[in-house]
């Protein structure tokens, strides 16, 4: 088996897509400054880190999976579940033949999302392998030791931000649950 790379870097196997289109963070702007009415940047990530980690102000949000709120003492986190809607958003949005850059905190989900759209007959997906975070720092001499420190969006100095644009996000429509009415209008 031949070892997937880009640029002459590995990909690791959880963020190999079966179309093998990948971009890291800056080529994905260099490519959007290129054309930018004819790439789409589509972030699958979270509302929950659309809101508050920010994203690339030219990118739509489209949820590939929400976190479940249920702890997992095996993984050490918590569980996510698929989005039923997020093809059908897709689809709504953007179409087969489009050139889409696909991005989430660090590429493996952005792998899922391209590989579902490709089974879908998306042919022009690309995963930013780098997504919005970047890799984990592997210094245990740096304070950022364990943290998303390195490459990613962010971490590149591209343009993110986190004002909301309702006509950027398509999320599924709201569940009833009690709503929150806090004091601070910051928040």
């Amino acid at each position: 088996m031949n070892e997937v790379t880009h640029n002459g870097r590995p990909v690791i196997e959880q963020r190999q897509t079966t179309l093998g289109l990948y971009v890291t963070a800056k080529e994905a702007y260099d490519m959007w400054q290129t054309d930018p009415e004819g790439v789409t940047i589509l972030d699958v990530r979270t509302p929950e880190e659309w809101v508050f980690t920010g994203h690339p102000p030219m990118a739509t949000l489209i949820p590939f999976a929400f976190m479940a709120y249920v702890w997992d003492d095996a993984k050490r986190g918590f569980t996510w579940s698929l989005n039923p809607e997020f093809l059908d958003m897709v689809k709504a949005r953007l179409a087969p033949e489009d050139t889409i850059l696909v991005t989430c905190r660090s590429g493996g989900r952005a792998a899922m999302a391209i590989n579902m759209m490709t089974a879908a007959g998306y042919t022009r997906a690309y995963n930013i392998l780098d997504g919005m975070e970047g890799d984990e720092v592997k210094d245990p001499d740096s304070v950022f030791d364990g943290m998303r420190r390195k490459n990613g969006w962010v971490m590149s100095g591209l343009p993110w931000t986190y004002e909301l644009n309702p006509a950027t996000m398509a999320v599924p429509k709201k569940q009833e649950m009690g709503e929150l009415n806090s004091g601070n209008t910051a928040d």
